[in-house]
């Protein structure tokens, strides 16, 4: 079987990274590296708020390149869009035929990304897409995610718990609604093990940074002894 060439959209948490090792388990696509959006201002990752070395980090386990498109800070949406095309052209002159996505349930997100490559030569893939987010949860777990909550919405969940440990007794601590794998927007997250890694990213919690109604927990890699 040939298997089309893909690139991963990565967003440095626990959907990108269940999506990439189901991607890859099913024998159909060649994920050749991973394309992540860079705020150039504060060179971290838009919304998840990770440090570009942590990223970096995740490629070097995964044992695939790393590409970035970089965004200003604020960024139009003609803006995001124009950046995004030239990658789409980059992508395609490397073979390119598929870009994964780890979206959820979230039906106009879907038909943006899908709208945005109608044309290109480069299908949107969406290998967990409409699974129950309870049971997506239980089975990231079994494939030994290991997740931090890096940014959380304080408007439906607590402050505090940014910087713990995505697992079941945080997922139980939730307010009542809020989506097991903050699908909605609830929180974000970095994965630091799982499938596919070939070694376990240490990292440590920093300093906790306020902008309403957002905070960020500033991860960064732990020094080896």
């Amino acid at each position: 079987m040939i298997r089309r060439r893909a690139v991963m959209s990565w967003s440095s948490g626990k959907d990108s990274a269940y999506a990439l090792h189901v991607a890859r388990v099913s024998g159909a696509l060649d994920v050749v590296a991973l394309l992540s959006t860079v705020n150039e201002s504060v060179d971290r990752v838009s919304m998840h708020g990770v440090r570009r070395s942590l990223l970096e980090r995740q490629a070097e386990a995964l044992g695939l390149p790393l590409l970035t498109v970089e965004l200003p800070d604020p960024c139009t949406n003609e803006v995001y869009e124009a950046r995004m095309a030239a990658f789409v052209e980059r992508a395609r002159a490397m073979g390119v035929e598929a870009m994964i996505f780890g979206d959820l349930f979230l039906e106009d997100i879907r038909a943006y990304r899908e709208s945005r490559l109608e044309g290109t030569g480069i299908e949107a893939v969406f290998p967990i897409f409409g699974r129950d987010t309870k049971e997506l949860a239980e089975s990231m777990w079994r494939e030994g995610i290991v997740a931090t909550l890096t940014t959380v919405d304080t408007r439906v969940v607590p402050e505090a718990l940014v910087g713990r440990r995505w697992d079941r007794a945080l997922v139980e601590a939730f307010p009542e609604g809020v989506d097991p794998c903050g699908e909605n927007g609830e929180f974000h997250s970095f994965v630091s093990d799982g499938p596919g890694f070939s070694r376990p990213i240490a990292i440590e919690v920093g300093e906790v940074v306020r902008r309403d109604p957002f905070v960020y927990a500033d991860l960064f890699e732990a020094q080896r002894p």
